[in-house]
């Protein structure tokens, strides 16, 4: 081809190039995600160039430092007014900035920055270095460079590269609440999935539990994203476009109708198939039922740091993600998507509190009641009012705060291999440490929704919301699932402070400040948001406005 023929193609070429819109992106407006991600990588280069004895508080430094950056930002952008007032959709419709984001975000930030100080624990060696280790941890101390501080210090992840993977994980989690349109939420969902599929993996004593979890959590993972993904085609077919808005116009019937859109708007097995498999991913990562199978084996097998940051900000993430979907894409199919999750609802809350009863192992036991908890906050989901979504927002920052600190207990009570999870391990638990058995049954009491703890706080809310918005059998449902629920709560309870001690029982390690602190965290926020919760009640009413 000559010179002139390519130069006349060009020229040709250069006005349809001229019409493609130069990207705009709002980087104050992103900066929580950016911050974040930006941690991740200066995380990858330490992990590359700083010296292994240096690693270890570098990564801390770096972890804590972006976080709490992040969450100043998010701070800064709802004070700015982008929660309320200045709410709109960013970086070219693909992620909201607006009440619930800014809320979700803030939660997420703040529990990733306690999830950092339960993975920094290093004095609680997760399998038998001896009775040498239960003696340092009983003491609180030893010989500086002697072999039970040589085994202590060998705890917990020796590898530092959960660091950078967490914040990795956050990040994603941080955009997946807030994507606009259904490729940025398909993206965030495998950002902070793969993550945690290798942080599942890195439990060093029990390798092929740990290893079997995440084998398990990856191919079950792929699946719900494949169905995920099989539903945002499908919505693509039908709409012709995958921003949330443009989604919702076409539901609405206030869309330009062209020749194209009255082909496949006339044909509503698109939408509803779509919509029921892209739900179906999302109702995988809360765990509900009958989606929940992965949960208790993989919240048993993973790390116990991992399980709890999992726990909480997962359920956080993908709740904001479903509450997205259903108010802001399909509030026009609310009358055919609520039976489908009113029967979603009651089997999770009556599957997750009777399975609990039979569970003999405590990490099992807070699985099934996570399972549970899903239930009760879709009641709230439910509700479809703005009541309904601020009551889900603040049981989603109640229940994670709760769920960390009970994880992080867990963590403390140990025998010869390690972790002593069963529950008849726990006999006697108050009598050996009055003062953790005390912690772990605040949590307990917070899990079964007993006055003065945030676990009623949140449960009155979403209850209260589901009522006003005329799903009172899906209330009467959760009351009789809580009282099932209460019942295994008070039973470790029981456990715990009238049975005696075995002999040979395990024994309750002093934990270092890193785990201390993110037990007093979880102590403290489930005490505050018990007692005094209508500040942040009245915090989440004001953030529960979705921009559309």
């Amino acid at each position: 081809m000559s010179g002139t023929a390519v130069h006349s193609l060009w020229t040709m070429a250069a006005p349809a190039a001229d019409k493609i819109p130069a990207p705009k992106i709002e980087y104050t407006q992103l900066s929580p995600v950016l911050i974040v991600f930006g941690a991740a990588v200066v995380g990858i280069l330490v992990e590359a160039f700083l010296p292994r004895k240096s690693r270890y508080l570098g990564q801390i430094a770096v972890s804590v430092i972006g976080l709490a950056a992040a969450f100043a930002a998010v701070v800064a952008l709802a004070a700015r007014g982008y929660g309320t007032t200045k709410a709109h959709v960013a970086a070219m419709g693909a992620v909201a900035v607006d009440g619930p984001a800014l809320f979700l975000q803030g939660t997420i930030l703040l529990v990733g920055l306690v999830a950092v100080f339960t993975f920094a624990e290093r004095r609680l060696d997760p399998k038998a270095h001896g009775r040498k280790v239960d003696s340092f941890a009983a003491q609180g101390s030893a010989v500086p460079g002697g072999d039970a501080e040589k085994a202590a210090v060998k705890a917990g992840f020796t590898t530092t590269e959960v660091f950078p993977l967490l914040l990795f994980a956050v990040g994603g989690m941080l955009i997946f609440p807030a994507a606009s349109d259904l490729l940025t939420l398909f993206v965030a969902l495998e950002v902070f999935s793969l993550p945690l599929y290798l942080l599942c993996a890195l439990a060093r004593r029990r390798r092929f539990m740990s290893q079997e979890a995440a084998m398990k959590y990856f191919l079950l993972g792929a699946f719900s994203s494949a169905f995920l993904l099989f539903g945002i085609a499908l919505l693509y077919g039908y709409a012709g476009t995958v921003s949330y808005s443009g989604i919702a116009a076409v539901v609405d019937g206030t869309a330009k109708m062209t020749p194209a859109l009255a082909a496949t708007t006339g044909n509503d097995a698109l939408l509803l198939i779509g919509t029921a498999m892209v739900a179906m991913g999302l109702l995988f990562k809360v765990g509900a039922v009958p989606f929940h199978m992965w949960t208790p084996d993989v919240y048993q097998g993973a790390p116990t740091p991992v399980t709890g940051f999992m726990a909480a900000a997962t359920k956080v993430a993908a709740f904001g993600a479903l509450l997205r979907l259903l108010y802001v894409v399909l509030p026009g199919m609310r009358w055919d998507w609520r039976p489908v999750m009113w029967g979603v609802a009651i089997l999770t809350m009556l599957v997750g509190a009777i399975v609990a009863v039979t569970q003999t192992d405590v990490k099992r036991l807070l699985a099934y009641s996570s399972i549970a908890h899903a239930g009760f906050i879709l009641a709230g989901v439910i509700a479809t009012t703005p009541d309904g979504v601020s009551s889900v927002l603040f049981y989603l920052a109640a229940y994670s705060f709760v769920t960390l600190g009970a994880f992080a207990v867990v963590t403390l009570v140990r025998d010869a291999g390690g972790e002593a999870t069963h529950l008849s391990h726990w006999a006697g638990l108050g009598r050996r440490s009055p003062l953790v058995a005390a912690v772990f049954a605040v949590f307990l009491l917070a899990f079964a929704g007993i006055p003065l703890t945030s676990g009623f706080a949140g449960k009155f809310a979403v209850f209260k919301a589901a009522a006003q918005g005329g799903a009172m059998p899906l209330v009467i449902v959760g009351v009789l699932s809580s009282a099932i629920a209460a019942f295994f709560y008070i039973r470790v309870i029981v456990l715990m402070f009238f049975s005696e001690p075995k002999p040979d029982g395990p024994t309750v390690a002093v934990p270092s400040a890193w785990t201390s602190t993110a037990i007093g965290i979880g102590v403290a926020v489930t005490l505050v948001l018990g007692v005094m919760p209508q500040y942040f009640l009245d915090l989440a009413d004001k953030a529960g406005v979705f921009v559309r």
